[in-house]
């Protein structure tokens, strides 16, 4: 005796239901990416040398290193 259960609504169906979800996914997924990698750059601009301000060291006194 065999029992086949049918589901209700056809395999396509599921499937173009399934489709949706992934594709928007990985259209964030690729967005995302491209934003961290933005990111990354824009973060990388400001620790380059020529961006940061000179600072300027007060030469050591003679006497504080004597003492």
């Amino acid at each position: 005796m065999k029992i086949s259960r049918q589901s209700s609504l056809p395999v396509s169906l599921w499937l173009s239901l399934a489709t949706t979800p992934f594709v928007l996914g990985m259209l964030a997924f690729r967005s995302l990416t491209q934003s961290l990698i933005e990111l990354g750059q824009a973060s990388e601009e400001v620790f380059r040398g020529d961006r940061l301000p000179i600072l300027n060291f007060p030469e050591p006194d003679d006497r504080s290193i004597d003492n």
